[in-house]
């Protein structure tokens, strides 16, 4: 479990690749280090966190769809 926190930690403002497989909540928690899971569903209640799917009751993330909201939130944050 270390060594998946290691890997996660840092990426959403270091240029490290994002993990192959689909991302969870939790995922999110550790990598942008959020108080909570619950940080992540009230992002996706008011639309305003990555792009996420439903795979029966488990919500996921594409890493490509999170590098695309990083990068938007950081190209918001230089203007």
């Amino acid at each position: 479990m270390a060594d998946r926190r290691r890997s996660l930690a840092g990426t959403a403002t270091e240029s490290r690749p994002l993990p192959s497989r689909y991302l969870t909540p939790e995922d999110l928690v550790e990598m942008f280090e959020l108080p909570s899971v619950e940080t992540v569903y009230q992002w996706r209640r008011k639309r305003t966190g990555p792009r996420g799917f439903r795979v029966g009751r488990h919500l996921r993330f594409d890493p490509a769809d999170v590098r695309a909201w990083v990068d938007v939130q950081r190209d918001g944050m230089a203007a």
